[in-house]
């Protein structure tokens, strides 16, 4: 009889070989990952170093021009309207920066629409609540529609008992 050997999927040296290359994964893994970490971290730095530097030389090119009378006398003009004597200054106003005068308020705009800034804006919500509750009031007694077939006076929140509604 011939006996046949099973193959084995494994071997042993392959077991110990995977063995040892997860250990060394896991041993060198951190420390990659916080090396290239760092690398980033530095390779930012470096940059903001080198921004900083060219806004330090620009800050000092600029204070040397303050050494310059001649900077000066143009920043003087400039940004302070200073004139030399005898010049005449004139200033131009701008056309985009005039504000327009304000439109004229009709004379029948209800209440809310003329209510001025003064009020808090909590009465100014209120008197709206007010006005858009109340029912409309006409001038003409004869407009159509306008007849309430009441009494005059009768439900008129302007008219005072005891008194005689014009």
């Amino acid at each position: 009889m011939v006996q046949t050997k099973v193959p084995r999927l494994f071997s042993v040296r392959a077991i110990v070989l995977g063995v040892v290359l997860v250990l060394a994964f896991v041993l060198v893994y951190p420390t990659l990952h916080t090396y290239l970490r760092q690398q980033v971290e530095l390779r930012n730095l470096r940059q903001d170093v080198a921004a900083a530097r060219e806004r330090n030389d620009d800050l000092e090119a600029e204070l040397a021009r303050w050494d310059d009378p001649a900077y000066i006398t143009a920043q003087a003009r400039e940004r302070l309207a200073y004139v030399f004597p005898g010049e005449t200054a004139f200033r131009v106003v701008d056309p985009e920066s005039v504000e327009e005068p304000a439109a004229p308020v009709d004379e029948q705009d209800t209440p809310v629409a003329t209510a001025t800034a003064e009020v808090p804006w909590y009465s100014a919500l209120w008197d709206s609540m007010a006005v858009a509750g109340a029912e409309p009031t006409t001038d003409d007694a004869t407009t159509p529609g306008a007849s309430t077939g009441t009494d005059p006076g009768v439900g008129d929140t302007d008219s005072k008992p005891g008194t005689d509604a014009p």
